[in-house]
């Protein structure tokens, strides 16, 4: 799908300028602390906090900040009890979202997302309305320089259980989220290390262009500013350069 890939390269860079303010700490936090309750404290028996907890140490989470953080979701310290509720909505040009959200209050998420979307040309959608259009996958993302030779790689990736690939930068492989781990360990141990995690890929994508393209994008930065957002996806398609150029501006 074209632009899916930059777009993909891009989110990594806005995370890592993301990552500059506490605000992607509030997030991360979140996420350990729901990943600690679902499945425990340990993350060699939850890889759901495990992916999190590589997060945390991308991010230059303190260990003290990290382990305060287990100790809430696993009950040993008393917390706020957050839920993960996904929200479905529109964007302009028809572009379908799958919100993720972590709150400790769904009223108050909800009508704050209302009120964002529809200030920014977009709207809530039904349960159910966007839902079938994404499949839960996990994903690898490697660095197109640390795969030379993309043939070998993917024959390679497919043996170790890699359902599809997509090159670009980074290189994308996806597979089913209960093989996430093992296919990340198999990758690393043929010297491919690369950042795992769970994703919602869109099975059809709706092309965008000009200002419903910037819309769009600006859009998401809007709902991923907010606290309660965890990360949005879309079914959207635009062309490289006009991403590439888009992104600038939204950055300047």
């Amino acid at each position: 799908m074209s632009g899916h890939n930059k777009w993909a390269n891009i989110k990594h860079r806005k995370a890592a300028q993301d990552a500059k303010r506490s605000k992607i700490f509030t997030k991360i936090i979140r996420e350990i602390i729901v990943a600690a309750r679902e499945g425990g404290g340990n993350p060699d028996t939850n890889p759901r906090l495990r992916a999190v907890l590589e997060k945390a140490k991308e991010a230059n989470m303190p260990k003290e900040t990290i382990e305060r953080s287990i100790k809430k979701g696993t009950g040993e310290l008393e917390g706020e009890k957050y839920e993960e509720v996904i929200y479905e909505a529109y964007a302009p040009g028809g572009v379908a979202l799958y919100i993720l959200a972590l709150t400790d209050n769904k009223n108050r998420t909800a009508q704050e997302l209302r009120h964002l979307l529809s200030k920014n040309g977009g709207s809530l959608a039904e349960s159910g309305s966007v839902a079938w259009i994404f499949e839960r996958k996990g994903v690898i993302e490697i660095p197109a320089e640390k795969v030379p030779n993309m043939d070998e790689f993917m024959l390679m990736a497919i043996d170790a259980g890699a359902e599809d690939i997509e090159e670009g930068d980074p290189v994308l492989v996806y597979t089913a989220p209960e093989n996430l781990s093992d296919l990340k360990e198999a990758l690393a141990k043929n010297g491919f290390e690369g950042t795992a995690k769970i994703t919602y890929k869109p099975k059809n994508t709706v092309k965008v262009t000009g200002a419903d393209a910037e819309k769009v994008l600006k859009l998401i930065d809007i709902l991923e500013d907010n606290d309660d957002v965890q990360e949005v996806f879309g079914n959207f398609e635009i062309d490289d350069a006009e991403l590439e150029a888009i992104m600038q501006k939204l950055e300047g």
